[in-house]
Formats: C-alpha cells, structure tokens, sequence
C-alpha cells in the first residue's frame, strides 16, 4: 500500500523489479544463435531454460545471504553492497577480491550483448531490413563487420547518455519483445497445431498469457518518462521500417 512506502511511490516492488528485471538480461541471447548451434531444436531449450533455473537460484541464494549477513538498510544505497557487506563482517579482502572479479567479468556481459544484437543486425540486413553490405561475414562465416558497427553504436550511447536511463528503457524494449513472443506462441499454436516441435511449452494458453500480462504489468511499472522515450523511439522505428526497410525487403 502507499501508506507503508517510505517515497511514496506506487506500486513499489513491482516497480523495483521493472528495473531488476535488466539482471536477466542474455538467456535471450541464446535465441540468436539457432543457426550456428548443432541441434537448435534441442540446444536452444537447454540453454534458455538452463540458464533460467541457474540464474535464478544463484541470484535468490545471494540476496537470501546478504540480507542474512547484514540489515538491507545498511546497504541498500550502496554502489557495491557485496563488497560492503563483506567488509563490514571483518572480511576486506574478500571485499576486494569481489570487485576485482566484478570488473573483470564485464566483458564477458559485453560480449554476450554484442553477440546477441549483432546477429539480430545481421539476420536485418540478410532480410533486406538493413543495408546489405552489413550481411557479410567473414572467411570463418563470422559476421565481423556488424559486430564491429553494433560494438561503436553501444560504446557511443553508453558514454553520452545516463545509464540508468538506458537501462530503463533497454528494459521496456526487452519486456515488449517477450510480450510478442508469448503472443507468438498463442497464434502459433492456434494456426499450426500439428506443427514439429522438439519444444513444447506446458499449458500454452496459460503460461502465455501469464508472460504477456505479466510483461506488460512490469512494463507501465517503470517511470513514465522511460514509456515516453519507447514510445517516440519505435515511433522512429516505424517510420524507418515503412519508408526504407519495408520496401527494401519487399522487392527481394
């Protein structure tokens, strides 16, 4: 209720979680490497799924210990409340091994990024969506050449703009994504029952619509301001995709 909110704000947790919601950010990374995979068709629901179960309990076991270790009050406000909670039990080394490793495992977060979106970019351009020319791969089938333009758009937006913002509005685009495709999934089984399937989501209709609600609940959780800036972002996108893109793909 409002009335318990220190800040006043509504709807408190689950407006926390649209933002938390960035920490689950590459399982759908996985997607986009169905091509380059042995046997996508059992590979990717291991990965997905796997990396979920994973993810979640290591996150849960985490959380469940630093509240355990020290009051949530205490290092709330933190930037590193890992590395302060360890400190505060007597334990600065640990502390700075923590951060060490924190810095040091970045670029395996950024890679993960840039593998994903760049193969989104590349399948695009394959489709007509993008100029052809970034389509190209490398002699080892590498798409080298939209990965390099993908790593120069994400370093420049990261290093002009605040990234609580870009966090926040990353987020929006991803939950609208995962609405589509539970939404997806709802048509497909409809049109296409008898379809092969190696994967088969249990109670369909149900969990279906339980992503797309809960996606879109998540979504009108985070600040007015991030749904403003999606709005005018895809507004862009649109007007792109019906003047260039959507003719382009057409007459291939």
């Amino acid at each position: 209720p409002k009335a318990v909110q220190p800040d006043g704000a509504e709807r408190g947790v689950m407006a926390a979680a649209a933002i938390i919601f960035f920490a689950f950010y590459g399982f759908d990374a996985i997607s986009t490497a169905a091509e380059e995979t042995k046997n996508p068709g059992r590979d990717l629901a291991i990965g997905i799924v796997g990396s979920m179960v994973v993810c979640i309990a290591i996150y849960i076991l985490v959380a469940v210990a630093a509240v355990g270790a020290l009051s949530y009050t205490r290092f709330a406000g933190s930037a590193e409340p890992l590395a302060l909670i360890l400190r505060e039990i007597g334990r600065p080394g640990f502390a700075t091994f923590l951060g060490a490793s924190a810095v040091i495992a970045l670029p395996t977060v950024l890679l993960a990024f840039l593998f994903g979106q760049s193969r989104i970019f590349f399948t695009m351009a394959r489709d007509g969506l993008l100029p052809l020319s970034l389509a190209k791969v490398s002699r080892r089938g590498a798409p080298v050449r939209i990965t390099w333009i993908t790593a120069a758009i994400v370093a420049v937006i990261a290093g002009l703009l605040p990234l609580a913002e870009i966090a926040a509005l990353a987020n929006a685009g991803t939950l609208v994504a995962f609405v589509a495709v539970c939404a997806c999934m709802l048509v497909m089984r409809r049109r296409a029952p008898d379809a092969l399937r190696t994967f088969r989501a249990p109670a369909a209709t149900l969990v279906g619509t339980i992503g797309i609600l809960g996606c879109l609940y998540l979504f009108f959780s985070l600040p007015s301001k991030t749904q403003l800036y999606f709005g005018l972002w895809n507004l862009l996108g649109l007007v792109i995709y019906f003047v260039y893109a959507r003719p382009r793909a057409l007459a291939e």
